[in-house]
């Protein structure tokens, strides 16, 4: 089986553009992709690692950890917008493609670190943390033929910790992986021209703190999740360490995914690619 049938774009200029469907091997990426943008949660990953559902996360916790929570992900969204930027100046992490394994291993560290000293660790923990995956998440990037360099790619990077916050209580759990991209597409588009007509010399620039709290504010979600798993007994005899595995390798999973779509966007345009990911969705029995 080849490509499909081709699909004629009008340009805005007016030119034609010939795209073709998605190959087989193409639509099999897409596939997958699917079935972890909708399909897979943390706590999911978590109940896995545990082995047994772990409904227990999805109960609010205290306020006041709630509030230690907000502040700890702001903050480490902050850094993770600092660090982007260094990324993009330096054209992304060096050398062959990352395993990744090195950043788990570190987070992993970094986790039974925060799990044996409790919440008042997590601003320390978590900017650490959310580094390590960033790392993994411009690697991924990179290897999906992204350019580091460009300003929309670190926002793309930033954009897959709102991504891979999904819930099934979240309001935009019915729409979806391009739902959340639409909730994030003003603040994107902002941050964007910004960094492309003054660069990202200001990381405190309005436009770019807008972006960062609003991914901050998804992200923020499932580290309540991260921490309320060590309220369970079955998930706190597991350690620090391997739920923060698992919490780095969800983000790692959700990148590759966000990033295989977005290769394919380049390639055939976004409505083909959409239409073919809502097809996969349905058939996957994910709508």
């Amino acid at each position: 089986m080849g490509t499909d049938v081709a699909v004629v774009e009008a340009e805005p200029e007016g030119a034609l553009v010939v795209r073709p469907g998605l190959g087989e091997a193409e639509r099999d990426a897409l596939a997958a992709a699917v079935r972890v943008l909708e399909g897979s949660t943390l706590v999911g990953r978590i109940s896995t690692l545990a082995g047994r559902p772990l409904e227990l996360l999805g109960r609010a916790l205290p306020e006041p950890a709630q509030a230690a929570i907000a502040k700890a992900t702001d903050l480490a969204m902050r850094t993770a917008l600092r660090v982007a930027i260094r990324t993009m100046r330096s054209g992304g992490p060096g050398g062959p493609a990352r395993s990744g394994r090195f950043d788990t291993f570190a987070a992993m560290a970094s986790g039974a670190a925060g799990g044996a000293l409790g919440l008042a660790t997590l601003p320390f923990e978590l900017p650490v943390s959310t580094t390590l995956i960033l790392r993994s998440i411009a690697g991924i990037a990179r290897d999906e033929g992204e350019d580091l360099s460009d300003p929309a790619t670190a926002l793309a990077c930033l954009e897959v910790f709102a991504l891979g916050s999904r819930t099934e209580q979240d309001d935009l759990a019915q729409g979806g992986y391009f739902a959340v991209r639409g909730a994030l597409a003003k603040t994107v588009t902002q941050a964007a021209k910004l960094a492309a007509a003054q660069g990202f010399a200001d990381a405190t620039a309005p436009a770019f703190l807008r972006f960062a709290s609003q991914v901050a504010s998804r992200f923020g979600v499932v580290v309540s999740q991260k921490v309320a798993a060590g309220a369970v007994p079955i998930v706190g005899a597991l350690g620090g360490a391997a739920v923060n595995a698992a919490f780095i390798e969800h983000f790692r999973s959700v990148a590759r995914a966000h990033f295989t779509v977005r290769r394919l966007e380049r390639v055939h345009g976004r409505e083909v690619v959409r239409d073919a990911y809502e097809e996969a969705r349905l058939r996957a029995g994910l709508g």
